[in-house]
């Protein structure tokens, strides 16, 4: 009787045993194959030993700084102001789970991948103050739900991709700050969510869509030192929504459809005065800025 007892003890000891490794294996379940590797490709190609908080690749991916895991799928990449020096590997296009990436605020040179726009539920895209060259993809409107894209002070080259007006859920469009060249593409109308349109400081010529007059929550628009020319659309007239306004440093021809605006509405004006009509008498212009994309981040610190 004794024997029998002791044998169920000891059976008793092995399944728990069991399920306390079975256990623990799920608590530190690993991501998915693709997910690892397209990590461990950033790792190595933005030189990860030198990251100012670098990981420990020992480490469940879960445990890694600034990534997020949800379900064993990666959701979250933010590596803001944290040394990444190099290149992007396309194989960041695995990340196809990826919500967020932060990647603001580094060295990361090269090219943007154009396994990018395979990131279908990426909803924010930061990757401003960079040394990033090259052209936007052209089929930047495949990123669906995205809400926020952001690559100002690069050294971005080529047209703006017109796709860009298939992304209607965009609510913030900074592309400032780089050698970008062309007309604005009035796909940009589209964007009907669109709260802040930065093409501030590059080479941008011809008139400016009369279609960026229909973006009725827009709030900022910053079209200063470009080579924009043309007259202002009478259609800025129904922007209801807007408060900063800077066009200053263009080659536009005529204000006179500023008239048709509520002057009181703004909160920074900048135009060249010397052309502006001078019946547009209302706006405090001591209280107006020249336009600027040095901007602090006050959630990543």
């Amino acid at each position: 009787m004794m024997l029998k007892t002791k044998f169920r003890n000891v059976k008793i000891i092995l399944l728990l045993g069991a399920f306390a490794l079975v256990s623990h294996s799920v608590a530190l379940a690993e991501v998915g194959q693709d997910d690892k590797e397209a990590l461990m490709s950033l790792y190595n190609s933005t030189n990860g030993a030198e990251w100012t908080k670098t990981w420990d690749l020992s480490q469940p991916v879960s445990t890694w700084y600034g990534v997020k895991v949800v379900n064993d799928k990666v959701v979250e990449i933010n590596l803001f102001r944290n040394n990444l020096q190099g290149v992007l590997p396309e194989s960041i296009g695995k990340l196809t789970h990826l919500v967020q990436l932060n990647l603001a605020f580094n060295g990361i040179s090269g090219e943007i991948p154009r396994t990018m726009v395979q990131l279908n539920e990426l909803k924010v895209l930061r990757l401003e103050m960079n040394r990033i060259k090259g052209e936007l993809p052209q089929d930047m409107g495949k990123l669906k739900k995205l809400e926020e894209l952001t690559v100002f002070n690069n050294f971005l080259s080529g047209n703006i991709p017109a796709s860009i007006g298939e992304i209607t859920n965009l609510k913030v469009l900074n592309i400032s700050s780089n050698n970008l060249k062309g007309a604005i593409p009035n796909s940009l109308g589209n964007l009907s969510k669109l709260e802040v349109l930065g093409l501030f400081e590059n080479t941008l010529d011809g008139s400016i869509p009369s279609e960026l007059g229909k973006l009725g929550k827009l709030k900022e628009l910053v079209l200063a030192n470009n080579q924009l020319g043309g007259e202002i659309p009478m259609e800025f007239g129904q922007l209801a929504s807007l408060e900063i306004l800077q066009i200053q440093n263009n080659k536009f021809n005529s204000f006179k459809s500023l008239e048709m605006m509520d002057s009181k509405q703004f909160l920074v004006f900048d135009y060249d005065k010397k052309n502006i009509n001078p019946n547009f008498k209302t706006v405090d212009f001591n209280n107006t800025r020249m336009a600027d994309t040095k901007f602090e981040d006050d959630n990543n610190e």
